[in-house]
């Protein structure tokens, strides 16, 4: 079946062989509208599986799925294509399949034979997602395609693809001006934004990277970090309990830090993060690193039933042998003094905290949607979980704990200590 399609012409080398194929740049350059054709256009041609993917996908509603439907439609397709729910087949056998790396990244690995991967904006794909969901696409002939809009040079998605590209990847950048049917009322939005804000315009509409978050909470800090060397490679040292600092989800982002005290100094040695599971999943996940564990310190909300479960998640730890304390409840804005406080001690491993750091540096102030200001509350999204997880270590570590706090020790032997 052919199908006849008109592409921005940097959009060609799409239907060429090629292992990676990076599509970033600023908004209105038509890469998630040109690589869905292509895709669409490369199934009917002959059969595929397609798994379009992004870090974290809550519903379809998250998804590419609208878009493709839409131009299956649009490309006069309708009648090669079965839009269903939760998929889209083809009559020759394609599929398109769809789902959440962050959550499902491990359960893509059982998916045999993906032809191609369409990774949709990518600029928030953690480190740990890249390097699990690379290796899983392996089949003869197969290819990584991403899209995105940079935010932060030191974003882990810009640094693989744009910084420090793959010998074996096409890396396009794409504007406004490489879309031939830019709208025109795009077009008013992107000059009302560069007389207004000439910097946001360059990254909202030329894909140029921020020099910081604009409302990033931690930026001083981060870039004095980076400045001192103090984001760095931190070993591990077996002589001293390593203790863990929670931030509880289910539906939502659960967050884990792990650091060690020595002397003076704060050495964040490793971050871990997910979606979607039950406590025993991220215990599983402490045991399987080679720490001897002090304390794990979870949120208030840790005496509270969570999870489905009969026992509270504090309850839930113990009756393993874990040694547990709940950080004391300070505010949030509090919570962040004490982080920024705490922040020159801190020294963190660059590879296995950087999730976190990226959680980090992308956390930021709420706009008011009344004043158009910054609020003095944090913004609520991927990143937040990752920074509510530190403010609990800088509270845990600099709050000193009252008579009404006292260490909860499990008896018996330990589950993971030494």
């Amino acid at each position: 079946m052919t199908a006849q399609a008109d592409f921005p012409a940097k959009l060609e080398f799409l239907f060429h062989p090629c292992r990676y194929k990076i599509l970033y740049g600023g908004r209105g350059g038509a890469k998630s509208w040109g690589v869905a054709r292509a895709l669409l256009i490369m199934g009917a041609q002959r059969p595929l599986r397609v798994l379009c993917s992004r870090e974290i996908q809550k519903s379809m509603k998250d998804s590419v799925h609208k878009l493709l439907s839409d131009q299956v439609a649009a490309l006069g397709l309708s009648g090669h294509y079965r839009v269903l729910a939760d998929e889209i087949r083809g009559s020759n056998g394609t599929e398109f399949v769809f789902a959440g790396l962050r959550h499902n990244v491990d359960s893509i690995k059982s998916k045999e034979g993906i032809d191609i991967v369409w990774v949709e904006e990518a600029q928030t794909v953690s480190k740990s997602s890249w390097d699990k969901l690379i290796p899983t696409i392996r089949k003869t002939g197969s290819e990584i395609w991403v899209t995105f809009n940079p935010e932060l040079e030191s974003d882990e998605t810009y640094v693989r693809f744009v910084a420090e590209p793959p010998s074996v990847a096409q890396v396009v950048k794409l504007t406004w001006r490489d879309n031939p049917w830019f709208p025109e009322v795009l077009r008013a939005e992107k000059d009302a934004l560069q007389a207004k804000d000439p910097d946001a315009y360059l990254t909202v509409w030329e894909g140029h990277c921020r020099q910081a978050l604009e409302g990033a909470i931690y930026a001083k800090e981060i870039r004095e970090a980076t400045a001192a060397g103090r984001i760095c490679s931190v070993p591990y040292d077996p002589a001293k309990p390593v203790d863990t600092y929670w931030d509880l989800g289910r539906a939502d982002i659960t967050a884990i830090w792990f650091a060690q005290t020595i002397g003076f100094e704060h050495r964040i040695i490793d971050y871990y993060s997910n979606t979607g599971h039950a406590l025993d999943h991220y215990l599983k996940e402490l045991q399987g690193r080679p720490y001897v564990y002090g304390t794990d310190w979870f949120p208030h909300d840790a005496t509270s039933a969570l999870l489905a479960a009969e026992k509270t998640i504090q309850q839930q730890a113990e009756a393993i042998g874990r040694t547990t304390e709940i950080t004391p409840n300070i505010g949030i804005a509090n919570g962040i003094n004490a982080a920024r406080t705490l922040f020159p001690r801190c020294y963190f491993d660059a590879a296995k905290c950087a999730d976190g750091l990226q959680a980090l540096r992308h956390y930021q102030y709420k706009v008011d949607p009344n004043t158009g200001q910054r609020s003095a509350e944090p913004l609520h999204n991927w990143a937040s979980h990752g920074a509510d997880a530190f403010r609990y270590l800088a509270v845990a570590i600099t709050e000193p704990r009252g008579k009404s706090q006292p260490r909860r020790r499990a008896v018996g032997a330990g589950w993971m200590s030494a």
